[in-house]
């Protein structure tokens, strides 16, 4: 129900509060304690200074990295789905989701979708009659763990892979990120459908009813030659990427900028206005919890939880501090698989997760699926960090 104005009627998806209120006032204390902290420490010209060099640097050599990196991913997924190799892989796939996800074949056509575009790729489809129809009620809910534990999954992969240092190799690590990545999206999916479970019953299916087509067995393709086909796919493909890339600047930039200034502490211990100086909060908070981090996820510095934290709300912003962090020798191999795994298992579940629950007309169990992808990511990376130590011992 709408909030009804002085007139009496309803204003449809809005809430009207008053211009000032107490959260006003809180927001603003927590403003002037988070920055005047900061001042203090660094020196308000510092401050300044630092955050706008932090920003430039992060636009110039990370943004736009990302954005080549989901141009060629997107050009790369548009070819794979119009000419049939997404509806190959979907073949092979589809046995395997009723024993590991308690989910119909069909399922596995979103799996692929968010890997190779984001999160709410899978709402699409979930939305499609031909889709819906071979799903319980109990398991649609669960598409929302589903596609978030594999949302950018080709870009987060194929930027880590990009990320290693001359004569090394992250390609290993990747694997066993994905690996990771697919332990944790079985927990959180599991997790999921044991409260689903308990409140839609185990028989009622999702939808009844024909389609226009059966969507397992058949596809829709462009029109046009081979190679015209090709060339749309190619360019459609890339214009995602384009507004993928776009899309996650403020995320990049904003969260970055602010996590970065949290982790370094400034050179030689003396602040100049440098990009990526900061005071260490992030890092102390690190050292404290590293009896846990180390034998969980096998992170050899502090500054490594960064990535997680900021993966929690913007995958596309966490893989954006894996540079610097491997140019200061913060991280590894086995850095980057956790970091595989998290980002894509999370993929920003925190700034997705409400809206795609409520477009699956589950608002009331968006509490239960924040809970179990909480869950499914934390042992996504620590899947992630056993089968890295173990291929370390093996290799």
């Amino acid at each position: 129900m709408g909030n009804i104005r002085k007139d009496g009627r309803d204003i449809v998806d809005k809430k009207i509060v008053k211009a000032v209120n107490k959260e006003s006032f809180i927001f603003l204390g927590i403003i002037l304690l988070f920055f005047g902290f900061l001042a203090k420490t660094m020196g308000l010209a510092n401050m300044f200074s630092t955050m706008m060099k932090t920003a430039h640097d992060l636009l110039l050599n990370t943004v736009f990295f990302i954005m080549a990196i989901a141009v060629l991913a997107g050009a790369f997924g548009a070819l794979l789905t119009e000419f049939g190799v997404v509806a190959l892989i979907n073949k092979i796939l589809s046995p395997l989701m009723k024993p590991l996800y308690d989910m119909p074949g069909a399922a596995s056509i979103g799996v692929i979708t968010t890997y190779l575009s984001d999160n709410p790729a899978i709402i699409t489809l979930a939305k499609d009659k031909g889709f819906r129809r071979y799903f319980k009620k109990y398991q649609v809910p669960a598409l929302t763990n589903l596609g978030t534990a594999f949302g950018m999954g080709l870009i987060v992969t194929t930027f880590m892979i990009a990320q290693a240092p001359e004569g090394q190799s992250f390609v290993l690590a990747a694997i066993v990120g994905n690996i990771g990545a697919i332990i944790g999206s079985i927990v959180s999916v599991r997790i999921m459908m044991h409260f689903t479970k308990k409140k839609y019953g185990k028989e009622e299916m999702a939808l009844d009813g024909d389609a226009e087509f059966d969507i397992t067995k058949f596809r829709e393709i462009r029109n046009g030659s081979t190679f015209q086909r090709a060339l749309e796919a190619i360019l459609d493909g890339g214009k995602s990427g384009v507004d993928m890339g776009l899309s996650i600047i403020p995320g990049v930039i904003v969260i970055c900028t602010l996590v970065m200034m949290l982790i370094n502490g400034p050179k030689n211990e003396v602040y100049t206005g440098a990009a990526y100086e900061g005071v260490p909060v992030l890092t102390w908070i690190g050292e404290k919890l590293s009896f846990i981090l180390k034998p969980l996820l096998g992170f050899k510095s502090p500054e490594s939880i960064a990535f997680p934290i900021t993966a929690l709300g913007a995958v596309g912003a966490a893989i954006g501090l894996v540079p610097k962090l491997l140019q200061q020798g913060l991280i590894g191999a086995r850095e980057i698989a956790v970091f595989t795994a998290m980002g894509m298992c999370w993929s920003g579940y925190l700034s997705t997760h409400v809206a795609m629950m409520d477009a699956l007309e589950a608002r009331d169990l968006t509490n239960k699926a924040i809970l179990s992808h909480t869950i499914g990511g934390l042992v996504a990376g620590i899947a992630a960090n056993l089968i890295m130590s173990a291929c370390l011992l093996t290799f």
